[in-house]
């Protein structure tokens, strides 16, 4: 890294406000497409307290794998499975599937901490330079860029940027001031001890466990997630006048452990007590600053749609800026889009979270009763099990209402899929990974890497790659490639996913999402959707560098 297809672009650098795993991320995939990132954060260094942020999703440790950080994937603790019990009773097991043919676990649990170490070996890889004890105060923008007002040890700094993101976290207010933006919604009164302990649970160390009404927890919750090391993160959902230090001395927080894991030895490792909160920032875009992850959205654990949802918006913002600053698109409709699609995502994820939370604190007695008629319910009837939220787990938003998506009328999004499912593949929905294999790029072995170079289209049948090409390069100068999907899919699994049909042309954007299904033998349909992806009115810049074309695709001008 950078990426070898991108070379360095000139320039000011870009800012990323925060160095925590979403400003890390998006710094590594700006280096990604070539550009310069500068972290700055304020803190004096690294402060790797407590497990925090425990639960990766497959398609971020995707992310993470092109950005140069594998290693999440590699050392994370893989679980398929959700297991929900009512009392004593297991109610149900989700089993999670994928519809490609991915080699990354469903997701993995790893602590904040160790997945921070990860990201900020990939930025010292990179040569990302990161700015401890650079505590942004203001932001000032005008026409040509961002400038950071810093307080630092040393005095008043004021760094220059082409654009900023944002990555305070929940405590960025500052920042929020200074953008005009605010964290709008609403908190929960009830508290959740969070304790991480080391034991040996047989049965236990590749499932996640969800206790509706344990007689060690009356009338509230408890969850259970396997991590590494034989540790194990416990939540309770305890009251709002909990008292963690008079739990411990009084020995009730060894009782809380020993109810669950009986007479067996065990350590504390980490613990602590929050109250959790549904907000959403009221904008995501302020002129050439972006928002993401906790600076623009907060939302309940459960489901760990938090740092999933946050390392999205960092993807989404890195690609659409690295698209802006190099003229590959139109920049303005391009960073609106940020806002359109990641505002989406935060909401939707705001609205499934506070669905949930409504059902584990019912706000008022109907509610309660709902929610106690439920569970009996689900003990033996299945269709009851449908209507219990224990949170549903975090997958990748879906833009089919993005103004990037060229809608297909035949290929249309069916709404949200069953838990642990994914949707079938249509345009604004996340393409299914498969393995690939590209001639001369030996370095290629899925689909998603190559996805994450440019403009991808995936042909079915006989479909000319060099007139799909020619027609995608007259509507934009963005990197592209096109690929008879029979001459590169290596086990048939890209076809039993997308089940193309003859003459399809399937744009994928850079972050591998589904832009458009056209008719490859139309140059007008493949223009106009490559036109839609890139902000709806092309590109202003001059092409990028120079590429040797093949029947196969496009690979990078050797030398």
């Amino acid at each position: 890294m950078p990426n070898r297809h991108h070379p360095p672009c000139a320039g000011a650098p870009v800012l990323v406000l925060g160095a925590g795993p979403v400003g890390q991320t998006a710094a590594l995939l700006l280096a990604h497409w070539g550009l310069e990132a500068v972290l700055l954060d304020r803190r004096p260094e690294r402060d790797p307290v407590g497990s925090k942020a425990i639960v990766q999703q497959r398609d971020v440790l995707d992310i993470w794998e092109t950005a140069g950080a594998g290693a999440v994937a590699d050392e994370g603790l893989t679980w398929d499975t959700a297991r929900t019990f009512y009392r004593s009773d297991e109610l149900f097991a989700v089993r999670l599937r994928d519809r490609g043919a991915s080699p990354l676990p469903p997701f993995v649990n790893i602590s904040q901490a160790r997945t921070e170490e990860i990201l900020d070996g990939a930025l010292e890889r990179a040569g990302v330079p990161v700015r401890w004890g650079h505590e942004v105060t203001a932001v000032e923008q005008d026409a040509e860029g961002v400038t950071a007002v810093c307080a630092t040890p040393e005095g008043t700094v004021r760094l220059r940027g082409s654009y900023a993101v944002a990555c305070t976290g929940a405590h960025g207010s500052a920042v929020r001031r200074a953008l005009g933006a605010d964290l709008r919604g609403s908190s929960f009164e009830d508290r959740f001890l969070i304790c991480d302990i080391r034991a040996d649970l047989p049965g236990w160390e590749r499932e996640r466990r969800f206790y509706f009404d344990p007689e060690w927890n009356p009338g509230r919750q408890v969850l259970i997630h396997p991590c590494p090391g034989s540790v194990y993160r416990i939540d309770w959902q305890v009251p709002p006048d909990f008292d963690l230090e008079g739990e411990e001395a009084g020995g009730g927080l060894d009782r809380r452990v020993r109810q669950i894991i009986g007479d067996r030895p065990y350590e504390v490792v980490w613990r602590s007590v929050y109250r959790f909160h549904t907000r959403v920032a009221d904008r995501m875009r302020a002129g050439r600053v972006l928002l993401a992850g906790d600076s623009a959205h907060l939302v309940a654990p459960f489901g760990a749609r938090g740092l999933n949802s946050g390392v999205q918006d960092a993807e989404n913002a890195a690609w659409k800026i690295a698209f802006a600053l190099r003229g590959w698109g139109d920049g303005e409709a391009l960073l609106d889009s940020y806002a359109a699609e990641r505002g989406a995502a935060a909401r939707e994820n705001a609205d499934v979270t506070s669905a949930t939370m409504r059902f584990l604190v019912p706000p008022g007695p109907a509610e309660a009763a709902y929610r106690e008629s439920v569970l009996r319910r689900a003990l033996t009837d299945p269709h009851a099990r449908e209507e219990v939220d224990s949170g549903r787990l975090a997958e990748p938003f879906w833009y089919t209402g993005s103004p990037l998506t060229t809608p297909h009328p035949e290929r249309v999004f069916g709404g949200r899929p069953p838990r642990g499912s994914a949707p079938d593949p249509c345009p604004g929905v996340l393409v299914p990974d498969a393995p690939v294999t590209v001639p001369g790029r030996p370095d290629l072995e899925r689909l998603r890497p190559l996805a994450r170079e440019g403009l991808t289209f995936l042909l079915g049948g006989a479909a000319d790659p060099g007139a799909v090409l020619a027609a995608a390069r007259a509507a934009a100068p963005a990197p592209a490639a096109a690929y008879r999907i029979t001459d590169i899919d290596t086990e048939g699994a890209l076809e039993r996913a997308l089940e193309p049909r003859s003459g399809e042309a399937w744009l994928l954007r850079p972050d591998a999402h589904i832009a458009a299904v056209a008719d490859a033998s139309d140059p007008a349909a493949i223009a106009a959707a490559v036109r839609t992806a890139l902000g709806g009115r092309g590109a202003t810049a001059a092409p990028h560098a120079p590429r040797e074309e093949t029947t196969d695709g496009v690979l990078p001008a050797s030398g």
